[in-house]
């Protein structure tokens, strides 16, 4: 009898039209057909304040500011950059962007002012959508960025500033796709940053098609269907808000929570959400089930969960074991990145493995290859890598953006894309995770290039030389640690910790500080001259283990 992991692989064909718009073909086309189907939750910071939000509403909204785009002359091709917190103008803004053809680049909240002049040097972006509390930082950098033509404010009005609220409801609620350029499937709809070790972070350019190909994470990783609410908790300046907070849950008709919680993690609020929103599928950073577990959840009732899952870096075996007594539910632990749609996990039909990734994704190809493209033999660790076919496999980006009909194409070899993760494949089929080839360091979801933290101590003048890794972590999975070498005329000091911890928090994201600094006289390098930071990552992860011990 065959096992349903290889029917669904068996059955699974990805259709994809030539042209397509997640705005018109699946946002308005659900607001025609059943218009009063809840498309989001939205929940104010206090967790009281509830508005269901029909797809009939967000259909209205997105064509409204889809209108000022269009007042404003945007074109299909513009570029974008949006920062928000989880509040409707973000849902609006992006699928109305979608409308008009404009590609969204959405921005972390927790970007500095350096962080955002550069992404809209970078993509030459002559738009920018942001609330209220990032206005100042892109003043601060607007004479720096030439492209730059019109600033969108939510919320608070501001001089100099097209007020979002005011000036979409100047505009109509119908927007008649006839007027517009179609996109192709093949057309830039959104820009992501990611980052690298040794470089500035990366365009990474999502087609239309890309909203579409997401049909394969939440019809298959989130188990969903349009009688769900589902819930993922991500930073709307992340990838994995696109997989669970926008196109997973809307390709299979689900209703979205968005819940604009306080920067800092109310661990009771989410808990009792979940019981009065009666959450039915829930996705969250290995991070969040640790610190759910450290709470007595029997106090809560956590009944309406069916399906649980988690991304990021495999959950440890106690935190699985608690969540299932309480919510009967295992953690589906999946793998994709910025540059694809979900193409590993533990899949609801099929034995969930702790630790284990899972498997490929139907539509997918996934193998451990070495570096000239050969599958490995079971057990061995090599390149997680997907096998490029024809026609493409669904979600899977072309290269990374350096300008118009320019991509660098460096991450596909041998007929393989290298995600630049190492991984190795049991006997049966299941991969588990290793580590990163490029040395990106994972802390609570968020992956950190040790490079632009380098970059941001070496701009101090304490700082003669340094080095990044990711030390394993109990709760955030790894911590931002940094050796340093001091330049002449300083001297090690808790005092100099502080500093540069909060130099570092000045020149970039904050989430990037380190969180430890241990001072050296010497870094471990290569005949070369290069660090090894290999050696470092060891000797942490010796020195957390004699600590365990």
């Amino acid at each position: 009898m065959t096992d349903p992991y290889t029917i669904a692989h068996t059955d699974y064909r990805f259709d994809l039209p030539p042209n397509f718009n997640f705005g018109f073909d699946v946002i308005d086309a659900r607001a025609e057909e059943t218009p009063r189907r809840i498309a989001y939750i939205a929940v104010d910071r206090t967790g009281e304040d509830i508005r269901p939000v029909t797809y009939a509403d967000l259909a209205s909204a997105s064509n409204r500011f889809a209108n000022v785009l269009h007042s404003l002359g945007a074109a299909k091709g513009d570029f974008a950059l949006v920062i928000m917190e989880r509040i409707p103008a973000w849902f609006e803004t992006l699928i109305g962007c979608m409308k008009v053809g404009v590609v969204a680049m959405p921005g972390t909240t927790l970007l500095t002012a350096k962080d955002i002049r550069y992404r809209i040097n970078k993509a030459h972006a002559r738009f920018v959508i942001v609330s209220s509390d990032h206005a100042d930082k892109v003043e601060e950098i607007r004479a720096d960025c030439p492209s730059l033509e019109h600033l969108i404010i939510v919320t608070n009005a501001r001089n100099g500033w097209i007020h979002y609220e005011n000036a979409c409801a100047s505009q109509p609620a119908q927007i008649a796709p006839h007027q517009l350029e179609p996109t192709r499937a093949d057309e830039m709809m959104l820009a992501y940053f990611t980052s690298g070790t040794t470089a500035d972070p990366k365009l990474v350019p999502r087609d239309h098609g890309y909203a579409k190909a997401h049909e394969i994470t939440g019809r298959f990783w989130l188990d969903l269907n349009d009688h769900d609410v589902h819930w993922t908790l991500s930073d709307t300046g992340w990838a994995k808000a696109a997989w669970g907070m926008v196109f997973g849950p809307w390709m299979a008709g689900a209703a979205i929570v968005l819940y604009d919680g306080d920067t800092r993690f109310d661990v009771v609020c989410h808990l009792k959400l979940i019981a009065k929103l009666r959450v039915s599928t829930f996705c969250a950073p290995p991070t969040v089930y640790r610190l759910f577990t450290q709470h007595d959840l029997t106090t809560y009732d956590l009944s309406s969960i069916r399906h649980s899952v988690s991304a990021g870096e495999p959950l440890n075996p106690e935190v699985i074991r608690v969540w299932k007594e309480t919510t009967g539910t295992v953690v589906h632990d999946g793998y994709g990145q910025t540059e694809t749609v979900n193409v590993v996990a533990n899949f609801p039909f099929m034995p969930v493995r702790p630790g284990s990734m899972g498997k490929a994704a139907p539509g997918f190809t996934v193998s451990i290859v070495n570096d000239e493209g050969l599958p490995l033999s079971n057990n061995d660790i090599g390149h997680i890598a997907i096998k490029v076919t024809e026609p493409h496999p669904p979600g899977l980006f072309h290269g990374y953006y350096n300008g118009p009909n320019d991509l660098d194409r460096s991450s596909f070899r041998h007929g393989w894309y290298y995600t630049g993760d190492t991984a190795y494949c049991d006997d049966d089929g299941y991969i588990w995770f290793v580590g990163r080839s490029d040395d990106i360091i994972s802390s609570a979801s968020y992956r950190i290039s040790p490079f632009e933290v380098e970059s941001a101590l070496q701009a101090h003048e304490a700082v003669a030389e340094s080095a990044v890794i990711g030390k394993p972590d109990s709760l955030r999975g790894e911590i931002v640690t940094a050796y340093v070498v001091l330049a002449t005329g300083f001297s090690a000091s808790e005092s100099l910790v502080s500093t540069l911890q909060d130099y570092v928090k000045s020149q970039t994201a904050p989430y990037k500080y380190p969180r430890e600094i241990e001072f050296r006289k010497s870094l471990p390098k290569t005949i070369s001259g290069k660090i090894r930071r290999v050696d470092l990552r060891a000797e942490a992860i010796a020195a957390a283990r004699s600590h365990r011990c």
